[in-house]
């Protein structure tokens, strides 16, 4: 007779790989179960904290959406690239919004969003020793999805541009073995950081200079605000030949549940993205695509309107801000409001604790600087993702919570 298990030997251990490991405990973890807690027990909180857009995409592409549902052709594997007329539709919105050429077999890929795309990215680029250079204040998959790949992470600031580069510059020339990618985000989340062309034609030269490659983020290229226009990496001539930049149809589309973003440019690096996403997965939702194909065809004046839109949020929550004493620059892109909270508060307590109070007792979730690094403390990102009623209360509510007879208690 077999004889029972023994329950009472040392308990099975779990050994999870290094790369989990290193990964940091998740800083807007406090955060999110308190709101999570708040809303179960019937609170209304004004989230501000996820750019989570709240718009829904144009009725033709959500028709379209149905439509291509219904045929059981589509409920079949798909291309793990992305179908050939999808990336077409990119190549041609890229030539007319930016004057880039791009061949859509060779230098288009479609994916799970920017994000999947970007940390697929680097898992082709980067191994054990290599080295990224990334922008701070960082957007996490910026800093982790190079941690993922076991590659390590240089971070400089990226609030002034021009230092920015000059930064990099000297990391390049100094550091051994040289970064093998350099990795940007303009406009920049969190910080609505924003660059001209020229800083792009810079990027070039540095990349031939030192050999290292880039990747650009371009995932607010959309919302940009008072006749700015971000400009496109690959505009840039040579861009091609050093790097790849990643888009998505989250922000101007109001797609960002469906999961549809993109990467274009130096044909050896898409084709490497390729090959790891040909093993990991068999490609987007077949009427998704169908549906991003109108959408890129028919609805250029949605991306337009939604920009309006979100300047107008801009400007009701900065004045806002403004109003009750906080210093606050008005941002030129992106969806976001990059805020430095008051001194007083900045004194007496970190971002984290001091987005926990305005959750707790202000009813106002937000984001803090914490939370994209040690580049971001003393600072919230506040989303525009709520209407301008409801960011006028944010204002208010944030207001009754800072009163000064608080402050001093």
């Amino acid at each position: 007779m077999q004889s029972e298990p023994n329950t009472s030997q040392t308990p099975f251990q779990i050994n999870v790989a290094d790369r989990v490991r290193r990964l940091p405990p998740y800083l807007f973890g406090k955060i999110n179960d308190l709101k999570y807690r708040k809303r179960r027990d019937g609170v209304d909180v004004i989230d501000l904290g996820m750019g989570n857009p709240t718009d829904v995409p144009d009725p033709v592409v959500i028709d379209k959406l149905c439509e291509a549902a219904r045929d059981e052709r589509n409920h079949r594997y798909s291309v793990s690239n992305g179908l050939r007329n999808l990336r077409r539709e990119v190549a041609l919105r890229y030539e007319r919004r930016h004057g880039v050429r791009l061949d859509t077999d060779a230098e288009v890929l479609a994916g799970l969003g920017s994000k999947e795309v970007f940390s697929h990215m680097c898992l082709a680029l980067l191994g054990p020793g290599d080295t990224a250079i990334v922008p701070a204040p960082s957007f996490p998959i910026h800093v982790y999805a190079v941690a993922l790949a076991s590659g390590n992470v240089i971070s400089l600031d990226c609030t002034q541009p021009d230092r920015f580069l000059s930064g990099v510059a000297n990391v390049a020339e100094h550091l051994y073995p040289r970064p093998k990618v350099l990795i940007l985000n303009f406009p920049h989340n969190p910080t609505t950081t924003v660059v001209q062309r020229d800083f792009f034609v810079d990027v070039v030269q540095l990349a031939r200079r030192f050999g290292f490659m880039v990747i650009h983020d371009f995932a607010y290229g959309d919302v940009c605000f008072d006749g700015y226009q971000a400009p496109s990496f690959l505009s840039v001539p040579g861009a091609k030949e050093v790097g790849v930049e990643t888009t998505t149809m989250s922000k101007g589309y109001n797609m960002a549940g469906w999961r549809l973003g993109f990467c274009a440019g130096n044909a050896e690096m898409v084709r490497a993205l390729a090959t790891i996403k040909g093993y990991y997965d068999y490609g987007i939702f077949q009427p998704v695509q169908i549906a991003g194909i109108i959408a890129l065809r028919h609805c250029e004046d949605l991306v337009e309107r939604q920009a309006l839109e979100y300047q107008r949020r801009r400007d009701v929550l900065v004045d806002g801000l403004r109003r009750i004493g906080w210093e606050v620059e008005r941002p030129k892109a992106s969806m976001f409001v990059w805020a430095r909270y008051p001194a007083e508060w900045r004194e007496r307590m970190g971002s984290i604790d001091f987005a926990m109070k305005l959750l707790e007792e202000a009813e106002v979730a937000v984001s803090p600087g914490r939370g994209f690094g040690e580049a971001g403390e003393g600072y919230l990102r506040l989303a525009l993702v709520e209407n301008e009623q409801r960011l006028r209360q944010a204002v208010r509510q944030i207001g009754r919570c800072l009163r000064p007879e608080d402050a001093s208690s």
